[in-house]
């Protein structure tokens, strides 16, 4: 009979040792997975990141979009059926370094 108890008892230790590793490596699992869905490649993180890169990615296309028609409308000044003679005369200055005499010229140290 002190053998049966000794058995059962030992039979029992190692059903809850089988129960309590079964329990940890599937924690360690979940865990396993839980890490690399926040910090992985593909996880939060990397998606909170790809977000802000987008958001600041539009504002680069807006700020880029405004810069154009801004160019464009000076670009359609200097058309020939409506073109504008002090944009005329401000391109010409620029391009041929020359100034009125009666401008006002503001040097600058670069």
């Amino acid at each position: 009979m002190g053998e049966t108890g000794a058995m059962q008892s030992r039979s029992r230790l190692q059903t809850v040792l089988a129960t309590l590793a079964l329990h940890l490596g599937a924690a360690a699992l979940i865990g396993y997975f839980a890490y690399h869905a926040y910090t992985g490649d593909h996880g939060l993180l990397a998606k909170r990141n790809f977000e802000q890169e987008l958001q600041q990615l539009e504002n680069d296309l807006e700020a880029l979009k405004a810069q154009r028609a801004a160019l464009e409308h000076k670009v359609s000044l200097l058309a020939v059926t409506q073109l504008d003679p002090d944009l005329l005369d401000e391109q010409g200055r620029r391009q041929l370094d020359f100034i009125h005499p009666k401008d006002i010229v503001l040097l600058r140290n670069k």
